[in-house]
């Protein structure tokens, strides 16, 4: 049957694709994409701990993806809301939050079960929305031009029919085969964003999953290659492609965007990484320097390990008593290193180089 946009897409074909998906020019790109990725998870070891980056680049990476769905905040808001014990008010915030919260609840799942499977899906779609909404039932759902309101898909509709076409992405998923990992996780990728399982957080979902699919196929150690930024980036490229596959069947252009997305995130990722170290050797030189009295590993750690810090943090590390962590934090502030801000009851100390940094 032929597509059409005005109808749900029932016919939406099962995994895997009939189409050449390994054609000269995707797999070619598919070997610079795997070497850039494997440097950069090796150049993450080179990290002193590489909570820096959960802590830090997560939520970026939960920022930017939250903000393809024009639900935004600002670094401030997010970094203050993860540190302070304040009520999270802004909604914008607070989903942000849940969406870094959803990542580490996958990875832990998978950890666990070895598997990625609808019940993975359904976890993190409601920990993003903090709802038990689970598998649409509904009909109605409409990907509509915003601009022009001209309806642009309509998804698979019926619960019967949605939660057969994920069975088969549950099968595509797991199963062993010889479709390179990367070239896969594109497919994995259109396939779940066109079954539209749920009524919202689908794209935020999806691009979960990305992370979670190559850490169980051990591309990645840990979740860092975050794909956000340059999906942000090339956002109606992005779209534009993924339409194409469903209307035209072209697999090729779509599986190349998502392998170039996977290099350059890792070649962006890598400079991050080297920015990181490079600054956190300027840090130690610069506590050394002018007090070495209050210098130790796990200091300098603690005020990497997210952009903003608190007295609580050096507690909780072992690094002092409350007194003398509250006196260390006052010393780096005279150095330069933190800036302290009041938040509510408490006070904020901003690592302003590193979260500049992690800005750009």
């Amino acid at each position: 049957m032929q597509f059409n946009r005005e109808k749900p897409y029932n016919q939406l074909p099962l995994l895997p694709p009939k189409n050449d998906i390994e054609t000269r020019e995707i797999l070619k790109k598919t070997i610079s994409a795997t070497r850039e990725l494997a440097g950069m998870v090796s150049l993450c070891k080179q990290l002193p701990n590489e909570y820096i980056l959960y802590n830090s680049i997560s939520l970026k990476e939960a920022k930017d993806s939250s903000e393809v769905e024009n639900i935004v905040t600002t670094n401030d808001e997010l970094y203050e809301a993860f540190t302070s014990d304040k009520t999270i008010i802004d909604s914008s915030t607070r989903e942000v939050l849940h969406y870094n919260e959803a990542l580490w609840k996958g990875m832990e799942q998978i950890k666990r079960e070895k598997l990625l499977t609808t019940k993975t899906f359904i976890s993190i779609v409601n920990t993003i929305k903090e709802n038990t909404a689970g598998i649409r039932e509904n009909p109605g759902i409409k990907i509509v031009n915003k601009r022009t309101k001209e309806t642009i898909y309509v998804p698979p509709e019926g619960k019967d029919v949605v939660l057969d076409k994920l069975k088969n992405l549950e099968k595509f998923i797991n199963v062993k085969d010889d479709i390179d990992p990367l070239i896969k996780m594109a497919i994995i990728h259109y396939q779940f964003e066109a079954i539209h399982p749920f009524s919202d957080g689908n794209g935020r979902t999806g691009r979960i999953i990305n992370l979670l699919y190559l850490t169980l196929e051990n591309l990645l150690e840990h979740p860092v290659l975050f794909l956000s930024q340059y999906i942000l980036d090339n956002k109606d490229e992005y779209y534009i492609k993924l339409r194409a596959v469903t209307e035209e069947g072209n697999w090729l252009e779509w599986i190349l965007y998502m392998l170039n997305g996977i290099e350059e995130t890792a070649v962006y990722t890598k400079k991050k990484i080297n920015d990181i170290i490079k600054l956190i050797k300027e840090t130690k030189d610069t506590i050394r320097n002018n007090n070495p009295k209050i210098y130790s590993k796990d200091l300098l750690e603690a005020i990497f390990k997210q952009p903003y810090c608190k007295i609580k943090f050096l507690e909780e590390a072992g690094i002092a008593k409350r007194l003398t962590c509250a006196k260390y934090l006052k010393e780096l502030e005279k150095m330069g290193i933190l800036i302290s801000r009041k938040v509510g009851k408490e006070r904020l100390y901003v690592n302003v180089k590193f979260y500049n940094l992690l800005k750009k």
